[in-house]
């Protein structure tokens, strides 16, 4: 794609990582093909091509965004299945991320909007904050009715992914040290998240259970909190640099102490945000290095699994499990096999999800801000998985798990909830034994 930045715009780091960018895109438009949003709707300007023509247009007459760009990246569920397509190699990614900064810095939303994404930055990365809501919202729940289309439909969409009881927290979610069964083969800190530990407080403790059983050593550090995810698809660079920083301290820390193999999530959406804060702190002098080593070192739960030989139980649960890939894991972080392997490698027959590389319409806080289209991705999803005729369905997203929950009475549980029943743990809360179809 040829441009025309001027040296005086190029001389600003942002702008000429854009430019070198936007150079890659050569227009062929694979990445329609599997844009959510184009699929769907069928506009040019919905697709990752169009969004990039709005965004070069914007940066090389070097104006504030306008209400039709922003309208066109707000529908952006930045999936990256457009990533995985793309022959060029565009890292639209990183482009699109900084087109929601200079959103943020450039336009002034509607009040209500403005209000909205401030509640949900100031509620959803802290767990506390979090659970109060989820509280509020199911004793409210009987009142959803009455907000009717209210912004947009935006606010019954809360009330339908709220869930409808909410467990109690997990010790396991508190700052400590879990020691490993037996010799230690592994210490890896866990990231225990923000919006999982309100939402499934039991994954976190199936992955310590599954991984200490097998020799590692997994802290939840000190100080260690939101990965800044949430903050940072709504634009918000400066705070989601901040909870980066933070994490980056806490897990620094620990690595000069004892050392670090790893750190490990357990939520896909998380990871993708956690792998690439080498790029986020990349202008910070005193983070930047720190970042990059930090990055490097984080690991999915599954990744972590697929390296320790698991010990599957003689006789394992087995069952009919349809796999459903999210797109953090599959296009975010390219872990694409692990997953299944683990499943099929514990007694499970696996089945995957056709059109699996379409969004479930979770996307962070897409499902709450975009209600309409990604209610329109999730009955897609739920129509594919349906094909498939599951008893379980697993995923490696809180996100998605909340999203294809809410349409399904066919329980969906995290992977590592699978692997650790399979290992010798509890079944997972959320199946009831009629749920199992033995093959």
């Amino acid at each position: 794609m040829q441009t025309e930045f001027t040296l005086a715009q190029l001389a600003d780091p942002a702008v000429a990582e854009a430019e070198s960018i936007l150079r890659k895109c050569v227009h062929c438009g694979f990445c329609t093909a599997t844009c959510p949003t184009y699929v769907l709707l069928g506009d040019e300007l919905d697709s990752p091509r169009g969004r990039i023509y709005l965004i070069k247009d914007m940066l090389e007459n070097d104006r504030p965004a306008t209400a039709n760009l922003v309208k066109h990246v707000d529908r952006c569920l930045s999936c990256l299945a457009c990533t995985t397509t793309c022959p060029s190699g565009v890292d639209y990614m990183h482009l699109i991320d900084g087109a929601r900064a200079r959103i943020e810095k450039t336009y002034r939303r509607p009040l209500a909007d403005r209000g909205l994404r401030a509640l949900l930055a100031a509620i959803l990365p802290y767990p506390g904050r979090f659970r109060l809501a989820l509280l509020a919202a199911s004793l409210a729940r009987p009142f959803a009715g009455l907000f009717g289309q209210a912004l947009n439909g935006r606010i019954a969409a809360m009330f339908r992914l709220a869930p409808k009881y909410l467990a109690p927290p997990a010790a396991t979610d508190a700052p400590a040290t879990h020691a490993a069964a037996g010799t230690r083969r592994r210490r890896v800190a866990l990231l225990a998240g923000c919006a999982q530990p309100a939402l499934k407080p039991e994954i976190n403790a199936a992955a310590i259970r599954l991984l200490t059983r097998h020799g590692v050593e997994v802290v939840v550090a000190e100080g260690a909190g939101c990965c800044g995810a949430l903050s940072h698809h709504m634009g918000k660079e400066a705070a989601a640099q901040a909870m980066a920083r933070a994490n980056i301290d806490a897990w620094w820390r620990l690595h000069q102490d004892d050392g670090l193999d790893a750190i490990v999530t357990t939520t896909s959406g998380c990871g993708t945000t956690l792998k690439d804060y080498a790029h986020l702190l990349a202008r910070d002098p005193a983070y930047a290095d720190k970042a990059a080593s930090l990055a490097a070192l984080t690991r999915d739960v599954s990744e972590i699994c697929a390296d320790l030989d698991l010990a599957v139980a003689d006789v394992p649960p087995g069952g009919r499990v349809t796999y459903h890939a999210a797109c953090s894991l599959q296009h975010g972080q390219k872990v694409t096999e692990a997953p299944k392997q683990l499943l099929r490698g514990a007694g499970f027959t696996v089945t995957e999800v056709p059109e699996g590389h379409l969004c479930c319409g979770s996307a962070g806080t897409y499902n709450l801000l975009q209600p309409a289209i990604a209610e329109r991705l999730k009955a897609r999803k739920l129509g594919n998985i349906a094909k498939t005729e599951p008893a379980i369905i697993a995923a490696g997203n809180i996100g998605c798990m909340m999203q294809i929950g809410s349409g399904t009475e066919v329980p969906v549980v995290h992977t590592v909830e699978l692997l650790d029943w399979a290992t010798g743990g509890p079944r997972p809360a959320a199946l009831e034994p009629s749920s199992i179809a033995a093959e």
